[in-house]
């Protein structure tokens, strides 16, 4: 009896002077975000996105219960970056070149819409059919992707030049490429936007007057 009280005594002394151990945590919660690097890595943003560098301060990436998801979010970034660079071309294209005959021509692209709606109401109604059409054939797509998990966001298969294998660049290197300036034309666009709407100015000139 004395012995077991001696053994028992001598391993509760050993455990006292144990150091603890640290808490185990799992690699995604210590994954730091490559864009934040003081914040967590966002769980839903791993990486396997083109462009994705864990940016998401506000964890919308995480929003599941309103009929939003990361797959749809994903798809709306993509569909205003493709859209945002069309206009950005579309701007300049027009204060470089001019505006196509019979269109009206000012200094500002957002004066010449608002000259276009009231000149040509026929014209916007047009093109307001066509983005309702093209939004059905999107939602359309959408849900079905989701749905089966088969179809990326954003992936209309939509390549007639065949350029992927023209530049001879992969997919994944031109996923990156066209995210990153998307991204960069939806600043550009709204600034442009805006600048016009405030100035009655061009982008051209907007920019000349900074310097």
């Amino acid at each position: 009896m004395f012995r077991l009280a001696t053994v028992a005594l001598c391993v509760a002394s050993a455990v006292a002077f144990t150091a603890p151990r640290a808490p185990v945590r799992s690699s995604a919660l210590m994954a730091k975000s490559k864009a934040i690097p003081f914040l967590e890595q966002p769980p839903m943003l791993d990486g396997s996105m083109a462009g994705d560098s864990g940016f998401d301060p506000l964890r919308l990436s995480e929003i599941s219960d309103v009929g939003l998801d990361l797959y749809w979010m994903r798809e709306a970034e993509l569909k205003h970056s493709r859209v945002a660079m069309l206009a950005c071309a579309g701007i300049w294209w027009n204060e470089i070149m001019g505006p196509i005959p019979g269109m009206p021509t000012e200094k500002s692209q957002m004066d010449v819409f608002w000259q276009v709606w009231e000149q040509k109401p026929a014209l916007i109604g047009a093109s307001l059919v066509f983005i309702g059409i093209a939004e059905l054939v999107s939602g359309y797509a959408i849900t079905k992707g989701r749905e089966s998990g088969k179809r990326a966001p954003g992936d209309y298969s939509f390549d007639p030049l065949n350029l992927a294998t023209l530049v001879g660049k992969n997919d994944s290197e031109l996923a990156l490429k066209e995210i990153r300036n998307g991204r960069l034309a939806m600043l550009g666009a709204a600034g442009m936007i805006l600048q016009g709407c405030t100035t009655h100015e061009g982008a051209l000139a907007n920019l000349g007057g900074m310097f």
